[in-house]
């Protein structure tokens, strides 16, 4: 099985969904750019409106390993141990690039808040949801979405957790 770490497919089976659900959103193109400070200045928001998406590995004893899809505003940072907490997990980590990229579907830096293998699960930080919309790359460095909350729950149907800090 390849798997596209190029994000291209990812990006257009994104849109695919959101097309399909009716959603509410729009398609910014900027230069290329993954980290969430510089390309929030490109697209012209405040940094809590940007989703930040990070794949977090967690050990559950000492055979079993899950993966969480921690999605945070972007002026926050993962509490990996809440993140354990959830599990009730021995050990949490970021995910090596190489294990994120291959789960995400697309290059580090545009990691979508949405989980499209089903080894991954889907945490949002409620306070990310506070804002009508939130923006984040949207698996290309050069192309990011601005997308209603409100439709984002209803499609990707995150379990909504408090992970920031």
């Amino acid at each position: 099985m390849t798997t596209d770490v190029t994000g291209v497919g990812t990006y257009e089976k994104l849109l695919a969904l959101l097309d399909e659900r009716g959603a509410a959103y729009r398609v910014i193109e900027h230069a290329p750019e993954g980290a969430t400070e510089a390309v929030s200045a490109l697209r012209g928001h405040t940094l809590d409106r940007a989703a930040k998406c990070i794949i977090a590995m967690v050990k559950i004893g000492k055979k079993e390993k899950r993966f969480a899809l921690v999605v945070v505003p972007g002026d926050r940072r993962i509490d990996l141990n809440a993140v354990k907490a959830l599990y009730g997990g021995t050990y949490v980590s970021f995910a090596s690039p190489e294990i994120a990229e291959e789960l995400a579907g697309s290059p580090s830096g545009t990691i979508l808040p949405f989980a499209f293998d089903e080894r991954l699960e889907l945490i949002v930080d409620p306070d990310l949801l506070v804002h009508e919309e939130f923006f984040f790359n949207a698996a290309r460095l050069d192309r990011s979405l601005a997308l209603a909350a409100e439709d984002y729950r209803t499609i990707a149907e995150p379990r909504v957790e408090r992970v920031s800090s």
